[in-house]
């Protein structure tokens, strides 16, 4: 990313309130699936102000959350202290990001979508860790924001993106989240290898 993108992120969350609750996919899948995922270390990729990383945090994860601006970061690291709530903020440009292999036992991805960076995320993970990832389809386009196609998911492509993953939780289409309709693809897998 450019420093442009850095900046209008920046201008974005100064703007912005606090960050109201963790995205409902994680909950579902927590709701769900939680016994099969024991706390353990885990990364939050492009985490804004960190609601999602505060829900892992409050389920025992050890969370290193990444974004672009600093501006997000030091919103996130107010409220976390304020919640008692230890959590690692790192300031990364997400195109430029590098990661250990097989460092962490559950990665999570939401509205955010960089189709490079899935080979990184894939080699982050430890044998037998999980991936939580969701983000805007292309159907998206006809109802509001985001319109790029670069940041749309196509149909089924999320599935193409994790394969070699068992699939244990698979959603795609419109949902209504916080009032809004939107169209979205949420993937929870295992790398098995």
């Amino acid at each position: 990313m450019t420093r442009a993108d850095q900046e209008r992120w920046d201008l974005l969350h100064a703007e912005a309130g606090n960050q109201g609750e963790p995205s409902a996919f994680l909950k579902l899948v927590f709701d769900q699936f939680g016994s099969s995922l024991p706390p353990g270390r885990a990364m939050d990729i492009a985490c804004g102000q960190g609601r999602n990383a505060f829900f892992l945090a409050q389920h025992g994860f050890d969370v290193t959350a990444v974004d672009i601006s600093p501006v997000a970061l030091a919103k996130g690291r107010k409220r976390a202290e304020e919640k008692s709530l230890s959590i690692s903020w790192q300031q990364a440009d997400l195109e430029e990001a590098e990661w250990s292999e097989a460092l962490f036992d559950l990665i999570i991805n939401f509205n955010y979508l960089q189709r490079s960076l899935i080979a990184q995320i894939k080699r982050s993970l430890k044998p037998g860790a999980h991936v939580i990832f969701e983000t805007y389809l292309i159907d998206q386009r006809a109802i509001g924001h985001p319109k790029n196609p670069a940041y749309l998911l196509e149909r089924n492509e999320l599935l193409d993106l994790f394969r070699g993953f068992r699939v244990l939780c698979f959603r795609e289409g419109k949902f209504i989240e916080g009032h809004q309709e939107m169209y979205r693809a949420g993937f929870f897998g295992q790398k098995i290898d």
